[in-house]
Formats: C-alpha cells, sequence, structure tokens
C-alpha cells in the first residue's frame, strides 16, 4: 500500500488528491491548517469505510517549530513515504508575521516546503519509486522575483510580490534539492495547475471578491478537473531528478528562474533562517 503525505491536505485541491489516492486504495497522511474547516474529509473517509487509511494532522506549517515537530512524528510513525505532495498555501492581501518573525506567506509558501522534503528524505528514500509533487507557480507570467534584500517584504510587500516571490522560490527548492539529491532516487515534480476554484474570492474585501468570484466562474478549473493529472504524475514520476510542467506542458528548465546558483544561494539562505528567528 503506498502513504502519500499531502500539505494542505483538507481542503482544495489537496482534499480532492486525497479523495482519489484514497478511493484508489492509498493510505493518505493529510496535513491541515491548525485553524478553518478540516472535518469533511474524515467524516467522508468514515462513510466510505476507508478511515483507516486516512490520517489527519493539524499543524501550523507557517511555524519552523511546528513543521519540524510534524515531520519528526512522521519519521517516528511511517518508515516509508511513498510521496510527499505540497499544496499548502494561503493568500494574504495585507502584511502580517508569524510569531517566529516570518512574513506570513514566506513562511507557509517557501520555508515549510523547504523544511518538510528535507526533514523527510529518510522515508521518502525507502520507497520504490518516491517523488515530491510541489503545487506552485511555475512558469507563470509575469515572472516573479527574490527580492534578496527584503525577503520578508517588510519595505513594499502586497499579496501579489509576496506570492509571486514564494512561486519563483519553489522553483529554486525544486532546483536545490534535485541538484543535492541527484543519487537519491527521489524525483521533484513542480506543477502548476493554473487557475482552480478553490475559494478564489475569499481573502479579497468586496468590491473585488465579487469580481474574483465572477472571474473564477469564467476562468478556473474545478479541483476534479485537476486531480486525475497529478494522480498520474505520483503514480509515474518522470525519470530526471526535476522536472516542471504548466498544467500538461513541460517547462524548460534551462530558464533564468532555474538558475542554479540562485538555487544554492537560496538554500543557504533559508538554512539559515530555519535555525534562527527572522529578526
Amino acid at each position: 500500500m503506498r502513504t502519500v503525505l499531502i500539505t494542505g491536505g483538507t481542503r482544495g485541491i489537496g482534499a480532492g488528491l486525497a479523495r482519489q489516492l484514497l478511493d484508489g486504495g492509498a493510505r493518505v497522511v493529510a496535513i491541515g491548517s491548525a485553524e478553518g474547516p478540516g472535518a469533511a474529509l474524515p467524516a467522508e473517509a468514515a462513510r466510505r469505510g476507508y478511515a483507516d487509511r486516512l490520517a489527519v494532522h493539524r499543524v501550523d506549517l507557517g511555524s519552523v517549530a511546528g513543521t519540524t515537530a510534524l515531520a519528526e512524528e512522521l519519521r517516528a510513525r511511517y518508515e516509508v513515504l511513498d510521496a510527499v505532495v505540497l499544496c499548502a498555501g494561503r493568500y494574504h492581501a495585507g502584511r502580517a508575521e508569524t510569531v517566529e518573525g516570518f512574513e506570513r506567506t514566506f513562511a507557509l509558501y517557501v520555508l515549510s516546503r523547504f523544511l518538510l522534503p528535507e526533514l523527510l528524505r529518510e522515508p521518502l528514500g525507502r520507497a520504490d519509486r518516491p517523488v515530491i509533487l510541489n503545487l506552485c507557480g511555475t512558469g507563470g507570467i509575469p515572472a516573479g522575483r527574490i527580492h534578496w534584500d527584503d525577503l520578508q517584504l517588510r519595505r513594499r510587500y502586497s499579496g501579489f510580490r509576496a506570492t509571486m516571490q514564494g512561486a519563483r522560490a519553489n522553483d529554486l527548492l525544486g532546483v536545490s534539492f534535485a541538484a543535492r539529491h541527484a543519487g537519491s532516487g527521489i524525483r521533484y515534480v513542480l506543477y502548476n495547475p493554473l487557475i482552480v476554484d478553490t475559494g478564489l474570492a475569499d481573502p479579497f474585501r468586496q468590491p473585488t471578491r465579487a469580481l474574483v468570484r465572477v472571474l473564477a466562474r469564467l476562468l478556473a478549473r474545478r479541483v476534479e478537473q485537476v486531480t486525475p493529472a497529478l494522480v498520474d504524475l505520483l503514480a509515474d514520476p518522470p525519470d530526471r531528478p526535476l522536472s516542471a510542467f504548466r498544467r500538461d506542458t513541460p517547462v524548460d528548465l534551462s530558464r533564468p528562474e532555474f538558475d542554479p546558483e540562485s538555487a544554492a544561494r537560496l538554500h543557504r539562505v533559508l538554512a539559515g533562517l530555519a535555525s534562527a528567528p527572522a529578526g
């Protein structure tokens, strides 16, 4: 039985993927936010008879300490993890910091996605065909950039700027992981599902919320239209250490967004931040 860990696994794309994997006979470890809804998936699993194959953990992945403690618990509980799927993310229109001093989008979208794959390499390495599937904005237009002199965006914050920096950082996370662990057999897949209706309008105030809701109905795909491609990637990941897709289209890894030197630099910065407060 394959065991798949999904962050953001109790709502949106993560929950949809969890349902499809459970229907296919897999064991799913769903990581949900410490706040907000999360009871629907366990209740559904109980009704459909696969509650014994679903484990739900309520964790604040915006916390370095919480993410680290979760990884320690998972390493002790699961000898083998076949896949780690990184879905957790949230749009923040206004800037705020976590208790550890990190900007919220950066903490959840970048730091947690840096930490979990690194801390779970041991159980991943025991799987036959291990894969890390990172749902992010790879290949997005316009391209984001890393604000090296202001990673926490203290001077010029916007939700869009924070999200786009996170998208670019995730490209570099894939490059760095694949380069440092090329011989591990772990495949790292960056995947941009494009616009998916997962409550896109919720973070906005009126009248922007109404406009985004209309645009989502017109342009966004439903979750159930997205998850089959993700299931296929988990079952049969590309053989190379790193690959990237914008929906079904491969992304050219020779693009500047995947610069190895920038990836190595980001790894050093994040390793330092993860071991000390942001300040």
